[in-house]
């Protein structure tokens, strides 16, 4: 829970999805880059031992030297952690395969669950002036996603428009529900973002009408679509807003940043 004494704390969101090749990644940069368009300072939290959120912003393996590890594990200060990136106001704590061994070592802590949230409410975090910051999960259930909804406000949740999509979603909706009921009571759903989409093939067509048919309100407005824009921007490391702005995925996720904020869902989940 957020302490009302505090001046200024930023709102977290938990990029989840259990169901690996989403888009979750690709979401936590480039929405993050669109709120940093928008007058916000974004900070991304990678706890996906594959660092791939890292990476796509320029934070190389050998100069990860304090990482999400660390802050989780080791009592590391956020000062020490916290990088930035090449996009101005969009900032980065990193992650590396250390990660992968973190679900082990945090079940004999009794506070397991509760260690993301106490790291990203240090006092320290109020003099980066956070807007935001977007958690960006591994593709698991794990003991780090439980981290990330105990220690988030809300959760969004990438859906690949494509067959079985919607098959798996029904545990996460589980998880998070259990989880309101102990270590997170006001855990919300922020919204479905479908990702990936061709409005030219049926079946995304299908996968959007079944995912609105069934989770309504809860699913975006805007649609991320398949963009080759969006694939190459990883590998010059930028969000595909700085690699091209004109890009479709670009107008895509800058229109899903102004939906979040218009806070079209504050009330669902």
């Amino acid at each position: 829970m957020s302490d009302p004494t505090r001046p200024y704390a930023p709102k977290i969101i938990a990029v989840a999805n259990q169901k690996g090749g989403v888009g979750k990644t690709t979401t936590a940069i480039n929405l993050g880059a669109a709120l940093v368009d928008e007058g916000m300072t974004v900070l991304i939290v990678d706890i996906d031992p594959q660092g791939n959120a890292s990476t796509g912003l320029g934070i190389e393996a050998e100069q990860r030297t304090r990482t999400t590890y660390d802050l989780l594990l080791e009592d590391a200060p956020l000062s020490e952690v916290i990088r930035a990136t090449n996009v101005d106001g969009l900032l980065i704590a990193p992650a590396t395969t250390d990660l992968s061994s973190a679900d082990i070592e945090m079940v004999a802590n009794e506070k397991r669950s509760y260690l993301l949230h106490d790291a990203l409410r240090q006092p320290a975090i109020d003099s980066y002036g956070i807007d935001y910051i977007l958690i960006d999960c591994p593709p698991s259930l794990s003991l780090l996603t439980v981290n990330a909804m105990v220690a988030a406000h809300s959760v969004l949740v990438p859906l690949q428009s494509e067959f079985f999509a919607l098959e798996g979603l029904s545990q996460l909706m589980l998880t998070i529900r259990e989880l309101r009921q102990t270590a997170n009571p006001r855990l919300r759903i922020e919204g479905v973002v479908l990702t990936m989409a061709d409005s030219r093939n049926k079946l995304s067509q299908q996968v959007e009408h079944d995912a609105r048919a069934y989770l309504g309100e809860l699913v975006f407005d805007t649609v991320i679509p398949r963009n080759v824009r969006v694939s190459e921007a990883p590998s010059f490391a930028v969000p595909v807003l700085e690699y091209d702005p004109a890009s479709k995925g670009s107008a895509a996720y800058r229109a899903l940043a102004r939906e979040m904020l218009r806070g079209k869902l504050s009330a669902a989940g």
